[in-house]
């Protein structure tokens, strides 16, 4: 079992919704014109900031500078990213904001094997000779195994999305796993502990790539969390009505929803 001390951080999810977000264009169902700001979901991303320590941002997501701007994220130390779908990926560019308040390049931890980032934004990952362009600052450093961030220990669980996979990370008694729909036989034991888990639970019916709210429900059970918050939600959930019929200690998240977790 995984050992952490105490190092508490502060979560806030910059999106809850799917790739093709909450609105979705030209849809006019009950969700997508509803009121509550709750049913308006950004593309998936959350933001890890540890009090005196770093601040990790989980992919970037299309929508990163709205979300920035929202939500006041205004430090960057590193870059983590689930997997390489558009949704995850397409604000790179916004980094290069980061890199003029940081004063440099920033890092960006991804899987080692598979198709990457790169291929959706080459010119970001593999940049021309030529100077200047408005490129972003990028250092790519491969996930083998646990990593840390300036004392910030991230332990990424292996997950599949269909038949692709993808990466989750725990941070000490919290844990982030989007766009599952499998939770392999050798990952369960890296969330055993997890006190606060972020899960995606797309809609009520079956999805091949991600879980249903039914799957979700399941696995979190079994993770054992104390608090689960259901990600990257789509229009078929609308939010104060799923609330009510979840289980104790499940809700769905919403975009700006902050909490306080035991991050190692």
């Amino acid at each position: 079992m995984l050992s952490f001390g105490v190092l508490e951080a502060r979560v806030t999810v910059l999106g809850s919704g799917t790739s093709h977000g909450v609105p979705m264009i030209g849809c006019t169902c009950e969700v997508c014109g509803s009121a509550d700001p709750h049913d308006r979901r950004s593309r998936p991303s959350i933001y890890v900031e540890v009090a005196g320590g770093p601040s990790v941002l989980v992919d970037t997501s299309t929508d990163l500078r709205q979300q920035a701007l929202a939500h006041g994220v205004r430090q960057l130390d590193a870059i983590l990213v689930t997997h390489s779908h558009a949704d995850h990926v397409m604000g790179m560019d916004e980094v290069r904001r980061f890199n003029v308040l940081n004063g440099g390049a920033i890092p960006v931890r991804h899987r080692r094997h598979g198709p990457g980032a790169a291929a959706h934004l080459p010119y970001a990952f593999e940049p021309p000779t030529q100077t200047g362009g408005g490129l972003p600052q990028i250092e790519l450093r491969a996930i083998d195994g646990p990593f840390d961030v300036a004392g910030l220990t991230v332990v990424p669980v292996p997950l599949l999305h269909g038949t692709l996979p993808i990466l989750g990370f725990r941070f000490g008694r919290f844990a982030y796993l989007t766009d599952a729909s499998t939770i392999p036989d050798g990952s369960w034991s890296l969330l055993e502990g997890v006190d606060v888990l972020i899960l995606n639970a797309l809609r009520h019916r079956p999805h091949p790539t991600h879980f249903s709210l039914s799957q979700a429900i399941a696995a979190a059970e079994r993770i054992g969390a104390s608090r689960t918050w259901f990600t990257h939600v789509c229009h078929d959930l609308p939010h104060a009505a799923t609330n009510r019929a979840l289980p104790a200690g499940m809700a769905l998240a919403h975009d700006g929803l902050r909490f306080t977790v035991e991050a190692a």
